[in-house]
């Protein structure tokens, strides 16, 4: 039930991320100083800490995606569901140790 639910979560959150993204991305056609404004917003650390939240969701969001495909087409899918949400977290894990770190560096060396 949990990666049901984590699979909701995630998918309405990166639903608002990406409706504010075509927002302030619109800005430039309205005010090119608000939308600098905005981009410059977004180089704080704490933006920074928020986009190794979005890579996560997005990561989960994409494994989980694709369990739930091999649930639905391999035979007998659904007997390894659990089998394969614990090979989609170490998935995930591997990918948020490889990004996390050096997104970081960058993000708290300047």
């Amino acid at each position: 039930m949990w990666s049901w639910v984590l699979h909701r979560i995630t998918g309405i959150s990166i639903f608002f991320f990406l409706l504010v993204h075509v927002l302030d991305t619109a800005l430039v056609r309205v005010s090119p100083e608000a939308y600098n404004a905005a981009m410059h917003a977004y180089k704080t650390p704490i933006m920074g800490l928020g986009e190794v939240v979005l890579v996560g969701a997005i990561a989960y969001h994409a494994f989980n995606g694709l369990r739930i495909i091999l649930i639905d087409f391999l035979p007998g899918g659904a007997k390894h569901q659990r089998l394969m949400f614990w090979i989609v977290m170490a998935i995930w894990f591997v990918t948020m140790a490889g990004f996390a770190p050096r997104h970081l560096m960058n993000v708290f060396s300047h």
